[in-house]
């Protein structure tokens, strides 16, 4: 029975997530990824790949009063980046989410990931 346990335990740990992430393969105009809430520690980190052309645009948004307000730019990009993202209040309140808006692709496709 503690071996059932044991391994019940061991397959619980390892399926669980280590942390929350958002990835789209954007291939046209005004397409993003979902939105991230930002954790307690105030960090994500973005990742933008692929072979293309046109302008990644990272956007935030803060719940105010238990609503979401409009996304904000607050990034553009324009070649394959990794790069960490510092939440400018220790609050899960905000969600950042990236992609590429209306009339800046080009062409290709760009891989975002969003991370904790």
């Amino acid at each position: 029975m503690k071996k059932i346990l044991l391994a019940f335990v061991i397959i619980l740990l390892f399926s669980m997530p280590i942390g929350a992430a958002q990835s789209a393969s954007i291939g046209a105009q005004n397409t993003f990824t979902t939105g991230i809430l930002v954790p307690d520690t105030g960090y994500l980190s973005l990742s933008i790949s692929g072979t293309w052309s046109a302008t990644v645009t990272l956007q935030r948004r803060f719940n105010i009063s238990g609503t979401w307000g409009s996304w904000m730019d607050v990034e553009t990009f324009s070649a394959n980046t990794e790069k960490i993202i510092a939440n400018p209040m220790l609050v899960n309140q905000v969600q950042y989410r990236a992609g590429v808006k209306t009339g800046d692709y080009s062409s290709g496709t760009v891989v975002i990931t969003i991370a904790e």
